[in-house]
This record gives C-alpha cells, structure tokens and sequence, in this order.
C-alpha cells in the first residue's frame, strides 16, 4: 500500500473530507443567497429610481401636457447616462425616446416588468435588456420609463465570478489542510503503534509511548497507556516475584513433608509413628492452604475486586473485638497490651477484611514485640518495653488504626520492602511464618482506598493503618468475631 492511498484511508483524513465537503456545501448557500440578496438589493435600487423618475414626468405632465412631458423627455435623454424614455401613441407609434424598438406586447402590460428593447442609434442586432414601467395616458398615449440592466448584469457576473473563485480557494484549501493535519496525526500513529509493535514482539514492558508535549487527545490517551503500562509492569515484576519465592519458600515445607512421609515409611515402627508423621503433614498442609489463602485475597485486593459485603461498619468495634481475641495470647507472651479506641469510627468496606488486617499487625506485633529492641545483656527490661499499643483513631478526614511494639523494628531502607509478598528479614526467618502478613494488611488498605505506613517507634515498629471515613449511619450491623489468631498469614 502506497503512503498516499494509506493516508486517504485514514480516520482524520476521512473526517476531513466530511468535514470539507459540509463547509462547501455551507459556503455555496451563502454564496448563493448572497447573489440573490445583490439582485434583489440592485432591482430595488433601479425599482426606486424609476419611481423618482415617474415622479417627476408626472408633474410635467400635469403642467404642460403631451406636449410639456415630450419636451421634459428630450431635455433628459440629451444627459450623459440617461435613462430609458419612450412616449407613443395609442397605435405603438414612437413620439420621442431613446428607445428605438419594443416588442409590441410591451406596451399593453403595466407595473414594473424586465423588457428586451434596441437602443436607439446602435445596432439592430444589438439588444439589451432593461427594467422598465408602463404608464398609460390620458389619448391612449404610452409611457415607458426604464433602467439598462447591463450593468447590474455586469455587477452580479462580477460578484458570481469572485464567489465561484472563492469557494474553489476554499475547496483548495481545505484539501490541502486536511492532507495536511491526517498527515500529521497519522506521523504521530504510526510512531504510537510502531513503538506498541516493538513492545508487544520484544516483550519488553518497559518500554514507553512516546508523548508529543502537546496535551491534545493523542497526548492523554498516550500518557493513560502509559501509566497502564506502568501498572502491567509492576503487576508483572510483581508476579514474577511471587512465582520466584513460591518456588523458593513453598520448596522447604514440601521437602519436610516428603522427608517425614519417607521417614515414617522407612523407620517407622508402629501406629504412634505413623499418627506423629501424618499429623507433622496435616500442620504442613494447612500451614501451605494458609499461604494460599493469602495469597489468594492479596491477589483479590491488588486487583480492585471488591469483596461481598461492602458496607458501612465500626472500626473501632472490630479493633476491640482483636484486642479481647489476642489479650490471652499476649499474656503468654509477657506482654501487656494497651487499647486505645475513640468511639463512632465509621469506615466503608469489608469488615472481614479490615479484621484480617489488623489481626495480621498485631500478630506481626506479638511475634517481633517481644523480642528486646535494645542491649540483649541487659537483665531485665523496662515494663514500658515490655507493652504493645493498639489503638484507633480519627485523623484528619480518616480513621487511622495504630499498632506498636518495643522490638526490633525494620531498618528504614526496608519498610518499603517488607510490604512486599514472601519479604522476610534476616532476623525473622527464624521465626514461623511466610512474609505475607504486611503484603495483605498494605493490599487491603489499597483496597479502601488507604495506605500503610511504617514508623519507627524509638525503639521498636510503629504500624498505621489508614482508612477513609464516613459519616456515622442511621442503621449500623453490630461487627461479628474477627479472625482468630491462627488465621493470620
């Protein structure tokens, strides 16, 4: 296919072309009813100028007669430019005028009307046409008074001629600024879609369309494109990472489970051992379902499904019920645990969702809390270092759900990765658990619409979940039992 016969069978050329064919058709009605208005304009001009003319005979009629009138005629037919005058007799025989001829129907119609007449002293063959008068006299006598129409014949051919160029300029031109523009904007297409082409064949999700600077259409459906590929990347690298670490962090528990199936088959020695191994492959198994689990809804939250259930609800009465459900497991763990809960903290979404959450961070809280976050040598701590805070909050146009420990806490250079699934520190991987617990809280936040953010709580990790608010509603759901613990990733 030529560069031409592709340009024509562009979208912008074909809206040009439609788009110029409609202004010519437009333009040639208003040429055309400018013509007409300038005939009209000119014919009432002449019309008027008869008028005068009858006018003025008329007086010289009354004044001096048959005779006073043809004298009045020759004084104005000896003027340079004069008018059309003719004065007959009842038999059509011409008394005085400039009119050497008419048709001999002429005379015998009256009011303003377009005659075919020969000038006099020219020409038999050399007619012309003119708009004239017919007035009958007292005797039978005829008067014509009338204006040559070769001038505004002249005129309007004139007028036609500049009209019929200027619609052919503006066929012209169009054509030309419509090749034009499709040009252009097929230039820009095609280094959109060989760009696209060279994406899509080399797989390379990197690469971006090119943005002109211009802010047109083109422009925002580029940058939209773009940021969608920005996203497809990051979905990508995303599940590229979490193919990579099941391979990785789902290989250990599997192997255990082969390893005590085979132990058990090989040295086993009797019913106990055998109930020992299955029950070792039970844990194994669920503890994999439970990684599924969470990866499973993370995958949900990150791609925007909302969930079942979606309704307005207390945040504060679902920090409460996970505060009562982890007191026990906090005592055991020589932790105290302080609840700090504002009343009417309403938040729009999934109530399982956000327990899920919250259930996670306190876990997280619980399993790195109580490690101590200064010198290890030291004997005994301080009984503030030895408390896990869980409060929630309102912000600032948002209801924010805080959990913080005196433990170790996360370097800065990690808090971003940690959010990230099977993201487990050096510290922490001795410690039972798969690195999904933040990944799911940060996808669930996501989900409403909030964030995730980690703080250093000098010393130890400072959690804040942040959630939109909204106004308390009329009828509210009392929020059921949250997970319990064991259900956390």
């Amino acid at each position: 296919m030529t560069a031409l016969a592709k340009l024509f069978r562009t979208t912008v050329f074909k809206v040009s072309l439609a788009y110029l064919i409609i202004t010519a058709i437009g333009a040639g009605l208003v040429l055309s009813s400018v013509g007409d208005n300038v005939k009209m304009l000119v014919d009432q001009q002449i019309a008027n100028t008869v008028a005068a003319d009858i006018s003025g005979l008329s007086e010289q009629y009354a004044q001096g007669g048959v005779n006073g009138l043809a004298r009045s005629l020759d004084a104005r037919i000896q003027r340079p430019g004069a008018d059309l005058y003719l004065l007959t007799t009842s038999a059509g025989v011409p008394m005085v005028g400039n009119i050497a001829s008419l048709p001999p129907e002429v005379l015998e119609r009256s009011g303003l009307v377009e005659i075919v007449y020969q000038p006099a002293g020219e020409d038999r063959s050399h007619q012309r046409r003119a708009l004239a008068r017919i007035f009958g006299l007292p005797g039978g006598f005829r008067l014509v008074v009338g204006h040559d129409l070769e001038e505004a014949e002249s005129l309007r051919k004139i007028l036609r001629d500049a009209l019929f160029t200027s619609l052919l300029w503006l066929i012209a031109i169009g054509a030309v600024g419509g090749l034009w523009v499709a040009r252009r904007v097929l230039n820009r297409v095609d280094a959109i879609n060989a760009r696209a082409r060279g994406i899509v064949v080399g797989g390379d999700l990197s690469g971006r369309l090119p943005v002109a600077g211009t802010g047109d259409e083109l422009d925002r459906l580029v940058m939209n494109l773009n940021a969608m590929l920005d996203r497809i990347s990051i979905l990508m690298s995303g599940l590229k990472q979490v193919t990579d670490n099941i391979a990785h962090d789902l290989k250990t528990p599997l192997t255990r489970m082969r390893g005590r199936a085979e132990a058990a088959l090989r040295f086993g020695a009797g019913a106990e051992d055998y109930r020992g191994a299955l029950e070792k492959v039970i844990e194994e198994s669920d503890r994999l379902i439970q990684i599924f689990d969470a990866l499973l809804k993370i995958a949900r939250a990150e791609a925007g499904a909302a969930p079942e259930g979606m309704e307005d609800f207390d945040v504060g009465a679902v920090v409460a019920d996970v505060g009562e459900l982890y007191e026990p497991a906090v005592e055991e763990r020589g932790l105290a645990l302080d609840l700090d809960i504002a009343p009417n903290l309403y938040a729009h979404g999934s109530r399982e969702l956000i327990g899920q959450a919250v259930v996670n961070l306190v876990d997280n809280a619980l399993k790195y809390g109580a490690e101590p976050g200064g010198d290890e040598t030291m004997e005994s701590e301080s009984a503030a270092l030895r408390r896990v805070r869980l409060c929630a909050r309102r912000g600032e146009g948002a209801i924010e759900v805080v959990v913080a420990d005196h433990g170790r806490g996360v370097p800065e250079a990690d808090r971003a990765r940690v959010l990230d699934r099977f993201v487990r520190l050096e510290n922490s991987r001795s410690r039972p658990g798969s690195g999904l617990g933040l990944s799911l809280a940060a996808a669930v936040a996501r989900l409403h619409q909030g964030s995730l953010r980690l703080e250093d709580n000098e010393p130890g990790l400072r959690v804040v979940l942040r959630l939109p608010a909204v106004a308390r509603p009329k009828d509210v759901v009392a929020a059921p039992a949250v997970l319990p613990p064991g259900a956390a990733a």
